[in-house]
């Protein structure tokens, strides 16, 4: 396939091309701001996709421009979305990433695509926006929604926490400050999150959500634990108040029955394995 993606250069880009080339598909990276809505759609109609994933966005939830979260995040899929429709030939299938980020701090643990979302940050909002607004276009475009758990691996800038931690171990620091210690998550590999979005193109359902997950949250404490044990290094672990985010989201961990329906099982890298990848390749 031809497939147009944006966000080529970002973390999960860059891993995503090295796994479609891999595969033997054709990747035209997006060269054009989102917000630069004649060049988006220059771009969309000479690239003529088969298929596109939508990648680029703000996506670090403390992000300090706050409307910069609803301009990329919004706004800059409604211009790649419109510049789609106008193709004279509609790609099959188009991934949109979200964010489990948008369920927010509910009750139910694990989540399913069916709970109701309830953001907590402009991060999340934003997503949850771009999901809605998207819908407009379900009767023109094929396209679909992922909501990834939270991921790491090589190459994830140090702003989010298991590279921050890996940082540190790496270099042998003596202290690390964090934020909110009584979290959990999950914290899959990249790779794997790139092999579901490479299936889904295959056979992901238009205007249906997925839930990229594995459904194994682990603590904070046990990453830093098995961080020390991989490295042989002891460092202080010290709470800086002003990391701490008034609306954290204490523990998220999805359901993966509707994605394995759709696409199979996938092999998930453990953690161990994740952490031992960052550790040998320190940025």
């Amino acid at each position: 396939m031809r497939i147009l993606l944006t966000g080529a250069d970002g973390f999960t880009g860059r891993h995503f091309v090295n796994g479609a080339t891999a595969a033997g598909h054709t990747v035209i990276a997006i060269k054009s701001d989102l917000k630069d809505r004649d060049g988006l759609k220059q771009e969309i109609l000479e690239a003529a996709p088969d298929a596109v994933v939508h990648l680029a966005a703000i996506s670090f939830v403390g992000h300090a421009d706050t409307s910069a979260f609803y301009d990329v995040n919004v706004i800059g899929t409604l211009n790649l979305l419109d510049g789609l429709a106008a193709l004279p030939r509609i790609p099959q299938k188009i991934l949109l990433a979200s964010s489990a980020n948008v369920y927010g701090n509910c009750e139910q643990s694990p989540i399913a695509e069916e709970q109701a979302p309830a953001p907590v940050n402009h991060y999340a909002m934003s997503k949850l926006a771009m999901e809605y607004m998207a819908r407009n276009y379900l009767d023109r475009l094929p396209l679909f929604f992922v909501r990834p758990f939270n991921y790491t691996g090589l190459g994830q800038a140090e702003s989010f926490l298991i590279p921050k931690l890996v940082a540190h171990f790496a270099r042998r620091a003596a202290v690390v400050e964090l934020g909110n210690l009584d979290v959990e998550r999950e914290f899959n590999d990249v790779r794997f999150v790139c092999d579901a979005y490479l299936k889904l193109l295959d056979k992901g359902v238009s205007g249906e959500v997925y839930n990229v997950c594995s459904g194994k949250p682990v603590t904070l404490k046990s990453v830093i634990e098995l961080l020390r044990k991989i490295s042989g290094h002891e460092l202080e672990v010290r709470v800086n108040p002003a990391f701490v985010r008034a609306n954290e989201v204490h523990r998220l961990c999805g359901v993966s029955t509707k994605l394995e329906k759709c696409i199979g099982a996938l092999s998930h890298p453990s953690l161990e394995e994740t952490l031992r990848w960052m550790l040998k390749n320190p940025i």
